[in-house]
């Protein structure tokens, strides 16, 4: 009997393998199919990881083991997180909301009295920070997206005084000039002597809108210096020099969105988006130019580099850098007791790695006394969570932020 005879006698599991093809091709179109909002092509990419109900164990280089705890979830798009004298915490949600965890419990209400916001793209409320007084004055400072009309936007700094769940007596004390643009980071963070420090990003773009973070008239691509009230302090390095904005502390920066200072040297540590490769870590100094888009490591989302140059006379190069790029969030240098193999070590929040969906993680960087880089450590990485914050607690733990539509609060402990 031939095997075309065969063939004939047996039609029946072919056209069931002809049906299985066609339902694997038909998957595997539709998965290509996938659409983004905005009409373009999205890939399968990789599979959610929903966070896990009971506290679970990760393992790391100086510790054996660690303990995550998820606090609280329920939050959207949280962007900013400050601990209150109880322990209370607050927490910013990019949309407008101020939020108030007490003992792990959002409150189902958010705090009265915060001004409307322009919650558009990654435009919105962002940080939220407390007057190093605010035991007396109960001050608390947040930064958002001003909507300055249909296609004009600016970023500014606010102030209330917090009364149970209200927020009272509510000014703004500094309102960037506007650019144009409405997405910029404003990332604050108060010194130890009392001034402030906030980051407006903002210089995207290769042309006009990078060359922001080269115009002194403009605040846009600046790290700024404030007093509490908002006006500018006697010894701001540009302040009585024509053609500069008198807030500006440091210029030549892309977007930056985290803020710490050294708990030994006092120093202003900031990390600050690049595009494709070249996120930086970078320490701050007075009147200095970090060099965005003149000088970069990175490249634009299209593949070219964004300069030829690394460095350049006159520029600062950054503490670390990042290729491929990890998107850096927050940053925190932990101080505490509960982890005494971390004293001293800076944790950065990561957003995606390389521009791929769901590698956001953790980051632990270690140096030597002098500043200088030791090794990296990624921590969280099987959570497949975007990280926006991360701070040291009042309790000696360390808290961090997710970012999602249904982000949460984490909570870092020791296995004792």
């Amino acid at each position: 009997m031939s095997n075309r005879s065969v063939a004939r006698r047996h039609p029946v599991p072919w056209l069931a393998l002809a049906g299985v093809l066609v339902i694997v091709v038909a998957v595997g179109a539709a998965q290509q199919r996938q659409r983004t909002p905005d009409g373009r092509t999205r890939p399968p990419g990789i599979p959610r990881v929903a966070l896990p109900d009971a506290p679970f164990i990760i393992n790391t280089h100086e510790i054996a083991q660690v303990r995550v705890v998820v606090v609280t979830r329920g939050l959207s798009h949280p962007w900013g997180m400050a601990f209150l004298p109880d322990g209370d915490m607050l927490v910013t949600e990019r949309e407008g909301r101020l939020r108030m965890i007490r003992d792990g419990v959002l409150d189902p209400e958010p705090i009265d009295g915060v001004p409307e916001v322009l919650a558009r793209g990654l435009s919105g409320l962002m940080d939220v920070a407390l007057h190093p007084e605010f035991t007396d004055n109960r001050l608390v400072y947040l930064s958002y997206t001003r909507s300055l009309g249909e296609r004009e936007a600016t970023v500014a700094l606010i102030r209330g005084r917090l009364d149970g769940m209200t927020l009272r007596d509510v000014e703004d004390v500094f309102v960037a000039e506007p650019w144009g643009g409405s997405t910029a980071s404003a990332r604050i963070a108060f010194a130890p002597d009392g001034l402030l420090y906030m980051t407006v990003g903002g210089a995207f773009g290769v042309g006009a809108g990078a060359g922001r973070a080269q115009d002194p008239s403009s605040h846009a691509g600046k790290l700024l210096r404030l007093r509490d009230d908002g006006s500018v302090p006697d010894d701001n390095p540009f302040v009585g020099r024509p053609g500069y904005q008198p807030e500006i502390f440091s210029m030549g920066h892309r977007n930056q969105q985290g803020l710490a200072f050294h708990p030994e040297t006092a120093a202003l540590w900031a990390t600050e988006h690049a595009v494709q490769g070249g996120d930086e870590l970078n320490v701050i100094e007075s009147g200095k130019n970090y060099g965005w888009p003149v000088v970069s490591y990175g490249r634009q989302y299209n593949g070219p580099r964004v300069t030829e140059r690394f460095w350049q006379d006159g520029m600062e190069e950054p503490v670390v850098f990042w290729v491929p790029s990890i998107a850096p969030s927050g940053l925190t240098f932990y101080t505490g007791d509960r982890f005494p193999a971390w004293k001293g070590n800076l944790f950065v929040g990561s957003l995606m790695t390389g521009r791929i969906g769901r590698t956001g993680h953790l980051e632990r960087i270690v140096f030597t006394e002098n500043g200088e880089e030791l090794r990296r450590e990624w921590l969280l990485t099987e959570l497949k969570q975007r990280i926006r914050d991360v701070r040291q607690g009042p309790d000696g733990l360390i808290y961090v932020l997710t970012e999602a539509n249904r982000a949460a609060l984490l909570r870092l402990e020791p296995v004792e």
